[in-house]
């Protein structure tokens, strides 16, 4: 899977539009506080990460794909960013953070419930977790197919609905 990430992040050039850019932005900004101890989860170029950073919080970008994190480190030499392993623990110490930030990361995760985990080691008592991923409610997935929003060559191992994310 790794080789899979390093060859779309390799391939991607300047072509990174991100979607619901100022919506995601608006959600994170909303969960900062100046000084916050922020973990962007899946940080590709280190967007979230550099906008943690400029709000005052200490942010920490984590990627698996070094490709990403090329772009990232040119593009955003003040945060620091720390390539990760996929379904591996994380390279932080228990309760390293006030806040993780993981932007269109989840549906990307195999194994969610150690994903859930290792978010959680890392969090500090109080700290949140803030997440999005797309959003495929019924019935769009009955209007369009399942194969609109993950084709089955494509990166997304799950579909989310806000239903299935509460539980």
């Amino acid at each position: 899977m790794r080789a899979y990430y390093e060859d779309l992040w390799e391939g991607l050039g300047d072509e990174r539009a991100l979607p619901e850019l100022a919506l995601r932005m608006a959600f994170l900004r909303g969960a900062l506080s100046p000084g916050a101890r922020v973990l962007d989860l899946g940080c590709g170029a280190g967007e979230f990460t550099a906008a943690a950073a400029a709000m005052g919080a200490r942010a920490v970008g984590a990627e698996v794909a070094e490709a990403a994190l090329a772009i990232a480190r040119r593009e955003h030499p003040g945060p620091e960013f720390v390539r990760i392993e996929l379904d591996a623990e994380l390279p932080f110490p228990a309760a390293s953070f006030d806040l993780v930030w993981a932007s269109e990361v989840i549906e990307h995760v195999s194994d969610t419930g150690l994903w859930l985990s290792e978010v959680r080691r890392v969090l500090a008592p109080g700290g949140g977790l803030r997440l999005t991923t797309p959003a495929h409610g019924r019935l769009r997935l009955a209007v369009h197919g399942v194969e609109r929003y993950s084709p089955p060559f494509g990166d997304h191992l799950h579909l989310y609905t806000r239903r299935s994310l509460r539980e």
